[in-house]
């Protein structure tokens, strides 16, 4: 026997006025470099050495407004297994620390080190990205523009 319907279900269902949030870590202006050509532009200008990884940085100088970020492991850092664990590491940090610090226009690239991105403790990661970026975006700050 099947229950009745209620208000609000079945047939008197109603749609929610609103979507609901979901996916709030999915930035639209936050895009990843796939073309090998803007990984060799951005290692090319600035780089900042951090505890677990490098981090490359270089201002596109074009109109638009996102941000777009790369990632790197060699086969230095190990198997595929270590790779892959080493660049699902480097994005988890990248996805909390850039939305608040990364600045417009800017290509950025995480290189992984060997033997250190794997292993190091998140915490150090998420700090050592926050200090790369403060120190790579305070150095442009004091140059005179071109």
């Amino acid at each position: 026997m099947t229950p009745p319907e209620e208000t609000g279900q079945g047939k008197y269902a109603q749609a929610p006025d609103a979507p609901p949030a979901v996916l709030l870590l999915a930035n639209p202006q936050i895009t990843t470099l796939k073309n090998r050509p803007d990984f060799l532009r951005a290692a090319s200008v600035r780089r900042q050495p951090a505890g677990g990884f490098l981090l490359q940085a270089r201002q596109r100088g074009d109109e638009s407004a996102g941000v777009r970020i790369g990632y790197t492991a060699s086969k230095k850092i190990g198997n595929a297994v270590f790779r892959n664990r080493a660049k699902r590491r480097l994005r988890a940090v990248a996805h909390s620390v850039l939305p608040g610090l990364a600045q417009p226009g800017w290509d950025y690239v995480l290189v992984a080190k060997p033997g250190v991105t794997v292993v190091r403790d998140f915490a150090l990661l998420l700090a050592d990205l926050e200090g790369a970026m403060r120190s790579i975006h305070k150095d442009t700050s004091q140059r005179p523009p071109k």
